[in-house]
């Protein structure tokens, strides 16, 4: 019996037909911001970057990142949900709600903070990562922790976040640069480990044994904002 889709790739393909009438509006404006996410390989990029017509060009854009998995499908209705992206595309509110009644419970609640006020949403975050980096990791600080690691990345990501081999390979295919590599290693950590994703605990892992990194380069993660 075949497995049953993720959430996140069910609600992609449910609404795929109204995305691609939203986001055709403009579509260069989607895709270098999927990009900018890593989101999309390079080779998928290049494909996508390619077609000439908006609506085959964001068709492709969402076809490619479905086929990357959960993770990238997740990737993607985050960056629907941003705030500026859907000031570009007022269509896209109709999923704040959409995702509250169809995605896991455990998704529920960060899809419920995105319809709060950015201004309130801004004080929660700040009180999540005020208590000794108790609060889940952000992306700013993934990538600031990817500028720390070296060619040491591969046994970290195995030993010390416990990342799958196959998976390290598939990073490394997708990602030429090293940089963007170690982000997208911590970003799979920060997806596959939901509400434990925190700053301390990722703190925590990379401080231990023989590939702690310097504390000086990581206990940024367990400061107040």
């Amino acid at each position: 019996m075949a497995e049953e889709p993720a959430a996140e790739i069910q609600l992609l393909r449910s609404q795929k037909v109204k995305l691609i009438e939203i986001l055709s509006a403009d579509a260069d404006f989607v895709l270098q911001h999927a990009d900018s996410r890593f989101l999309l390989s390079p080779h998928g990029y290049q494909q996508v970057k390619a077609c000439r017509i908006p609506s085959e060009k964001v068709t492709d854009l969402l076809d490619c990142i479905i086929q990357r998995g959960p993770e990238a499908a997740q990737g993607l209705l985050e960056l629907l949900n941003d705030q500026a992206v859907q000031e570009t595309f007022p269509g896209l509110r109709f999923l704040n709600e959409l995702q509250v009644n169809t995605l896991p419970s455990e998704k529920k609640e960060m899809s419920r903070k995105r319809k709060i006020a950015p201004d309130l949403q801004e004080t929660i975050s700040s009180k999540q990562t005020c208590n000794n980096g108790s609060g889940l990791v952000k992306e700013k600080q993934l990538m600031t922790v990817a500028c720390t690691i070296g060619k040491s990345w591969r046994e970290i990501g195995r030993l010390a976040l416990d990342i799958p081999s196959v998976k390290l390979e598939e990073i490394e295919e997708d990602h030429s640069l090293h940089k963007e590599r170690v982000f997208a290693m911590l970003r799979y950590w920060r997806t596959s480990q939901r509400d434990k994703a925190t700053a301390a605990h990722l703190h925590s892992l990379l401080s231990q044994k023989d590939w702690a990194l310097p504390l000086e380069s990581i206990d940024f993660l367990l400061e107040t904002d």
